[in-house]
């Protein structure tokens, strides 16, 4: 008996080592058919490339990290949340922009983001900086839509959006760059009426997914802005994080929560629309100035530049110094996180992608 359990026992760490050692570990996927991005510059693997702006990273050093070491269009070293969220339930490793002219059909069938670097909720940030505003990322979902349908038929192409998996990345730029830097919005609204205007905006994008066919659809909270390299650098680096930016994001993640909760619960009678909020304001807080901080040599500044503060995009190129080994730094750039940064903030979002998995 005793040789019989010490055998199943071997065995059983004999497949735990084999399972280890064929790679990362992926989930089991039987519901979601597809991964469908929107957002900004935390998601966009490249659709400005393909926009008129002046808002993209075609360009190295941006993409140094990547497998084929080529620039994608993401304004990182390597990959991004949604890269390894697609990954980890099967569905392709790398999320392709869907204003890429070369996507197959298998390619769509799969997921694509929407999402473009420089947007947000509101309709002015997008303005702004000359890039795809959320409402025409709609209108591409919705011809996105057409083009599936035309090679699954419209039926299976109806479930096969009711199964996918929405993923909402946006807000930043709306406080970061048309709040605390231009001073449009501070000339209407104080902060709070700003954060409610703002939450308003995202509930009118919910509710137009929803009316597209989304059912599953995850929001990523706000992360602590007043840690970005670039918002810093305004007080100086040795101050530390500027406290009341950060604390606008808290609120606005507070607020959008509880709003969400208010639609899920009207829809809940109609279509059943569910949502999920996934916090990367403590996980990233904890990376630059709590314990996970001890995991990394620099957290007040990125890997690309002379100072790390205030380049990014344009100002981050081949002719721009680079550190080393960007998995050292949790930013890459004034901005926007390193790979590794990215893949903490998806093992922080697991057990919400695992949520929807189950249903639950």
């Amino acid at each position: 008996m005793g040789s019989r359990l010490n055998y199943l026992l071997l065995n059983l760490l004999l497949l735990s080592v084999i399972s280890d050692a064929e790679g990362p570990q992926r989930a089991v996927n039987a519901s979601v058919t597809a991964i469908l991005v929107f957002g900004d510059s935390t998601v966009d693997p490249g659709n400005n490339d393909y926009w008129p702006t002046l808002v993209r990273t075609n360009f190295p050093p941006y993409g140094r990290d990547f497998p084929d070491h080529f620039p994608t269009g993401r304004f990182c070293n390597g990959r991004l949340t949604t890269d390894f969220v697609a990954s980890y339930m099967g569905l392709k490793e790398n999320v392709p922009p869907y204003l890429d002219p070369n996507l197959s059909i298998e390619d769509l069938k799969t997921g694509v983001s929407f999402a473009s670097a420089g947007s947000g909720f509101d309709p002015l940030t997008a303005k702004i900086s000359s890039v795809i505003p959320l409402p025409k990322q709609v209108e591409y979902l919705a011809e996105y839509k057409n083009r599936v349908a035309s090679a699954m038929g419209e039926q299976e192409a109806e479930h096969h959006i009711n199964q996918a998996l929405f993923v909402v990345s946006a807000g930043t730029n709306d406080f970061v760059i048309n709040y605390f830097t231009l001073p449009i919005r501070r000339a209407t609204f104080n902060i709070s009426a700003y954060e409610r205007f703002i939450v308003d905006r995202a509930v009118e994008f919910a509710q137009a997914l929803v009316d597209q066919g989304a059912r599953k659809l995850v929001f990523t909270g706000l992360s602590p802005m007043g840690c970005l390299p670039i918002v810093r650098a305004q007080k100086g680096l040795d101050v530390g994080c500027v406290d009341h930016v950060s604390e606008a994001a808290r609120d606005f993640n507070q607020l959008l929560q509880e709003e969400l909760n208010n639609l899920q619960e009207r829809l809940a009678s109609t279509n059943g629309a569910k949502f999920y909020i996934t916090d990367t304001y403590e996980p990233l807080n904890n990376m630059i100035q709590g314990p996970g901080s001890a995991a990394y040599d620099v957290v007040n500044r990125g890997c690309c530049g002379l100072l790390g503060t205030v380049e990014f995009g344009p100002l981050c190129n081949k002719d721009t110094p680079v550190c080393v080994d960007a998995s050292k730094f949790v930013f890459w750039d004034a901005v926007h996180p390193t790979e590794v940064t990215y893949n903490n903030l998806f093992e922080a979002m697991k057990p919400t992608i695992d949520r929807v998995l189950r249903g639950s």
